[in-house]
């Protein structure tokens, strides 16, 4: 694979590597895992820390979306389980900090860089919900999308990012069940809740195609990332593979995909579909999308807010070393 891309995409050639950065790749493309302690190129680790730090993001202010609706849940089923799924969440952010670290990057550094603006999280958690069938469209085409992203990455090279997904990727498909299981309800229901759960469709339908990052003529980290097997796929593979999965799933529903453009390719095996409008896409990385600032804000307002609870847990662990080196000192 390495090898295709010095050709077509004029990475790096072996002889132009120095003898470590050459093993390395070598451990690479025989699908060895990398671990914390071996050595690795710095680009290697920048890489690593940029996706393994946006993804942990993503999973904490992919809360915010849902979390505004535990309270307004039909049920006291359906609060309970979209309780579970925002914990669910909190924690799949909990795992990739945790393996972020082992790349010697604190917890601390990450979120300063979340709330300065210098690392991203997922543009669609910039997207308002606005009603409950909103919940069910995020969790069978956001959860979705995550999911085809995701599963790839339980075979990335890096060994704690890996084995951090295998958890991550089945909660997911239960998170992912739980949104279909609302489209099914909303479009079976009345003309009004169809009409609803068509309506989040066609709201997240293309920030959900977006989730996969931009075409691949325009991405920037894909081929490297490729090359050292942090990433498995290209972003339109990706893409592709979940509109040919999820378009059958929104026809069972009897709801409509939101583009006059989608037709089956019987040559190519996959649908021909409608590119997002990629001005959105990168206008809402900016900062300026319809939830942005509200989004940043509750993130930085949690962090401010607990600061006082760090501060007694900081005072408490060098109240509790000073006594353990009292006593070793008698």
């Amino acid at each position: 694979m390495y090898a295709q891309l010095v050709k077509t995409e004029g990475l790096k050639a072996a002889e132009d590597m120095t003898p470590q950065e050459r093993a390395f790749q070598e451990r690479i493309d025989r699908n060895e895992k990398i671990e914390p302690k071996e050595w690795m190129p710095d680009g290697y680790r920048k890489t690593l820390i940029r996706q393994m730090g946006q993804h942990a993001h993503s999973e904490i202010v992919g809360q915010l979306p849902e979390g505004n609706w535990i309270t307004r849940a039909p049920t006291l089923e359906r609060k309970a389980i979209l309780l579970a799924k925002v914990q669910d969440e909190a924690g799949h952010g909990l795992y990739l900090y945790s393996a972020a670290e082992t790349l010697g990057v604190s917890r601390d550094e990450l979120l300063e860089k979340l709330h300065n603006g210098s690392m991203k999280y997922s543009s669609i958690f910039n997207y308002p919900t606005l009603t409950w069938a909103d919940i069910g469209a995020v969790g069978w085409l956001v959860d979705g999308a995550a999911i085809m992203n995701q599963v790839p990455l339980q075979r990335t090279s890096y060994g704690p990012y890996s084995r951090a997904m295998i958890r991550i990727c089945k909660e997911e498909s239960f998170h992912q069940r739980q949104g279909y299981d609302i489209m099914m309800k909303m479009a079976a229901g009345t003309p009004e809740q169809k009409a609803m759960a068509q309506d989040a469709l066609n709201r997240f339908w293309y920030p959900s195609l977006m989730m996969f990052g931009p075409s691949d003529k325009d991405s920037v980290h894909s081929t490297q990332s490729m090359a050292w097997r942090i990433k498995m796929n290209t972003n339109d593979e990706l893409r592709q593979k979940f509109v040919d999965q999820t378009v059958p799933q929104a026809k069972y529903l009897g709801l409509t995909v939101p583009d006059d453009k989608l037709v089956w390719n019987e040559e190519k095996g996959g649908h021909d579909f409608s590119e997002p409008d990629w001005n959105e896409f990168f206008a809402v990385i900016a900062g300026n999308g319809p939830c942005n600032a509200e989004r940043l804000g509750a993130r930085v307002k949690a962090w401010e807010d607990g600061a006082w609870f760090r501060d007694g847990l900081m005072a408490h662990a060098e109240k509790s070393a000073a006594r353990q080196g009292a006593l070793a000192a008698e």
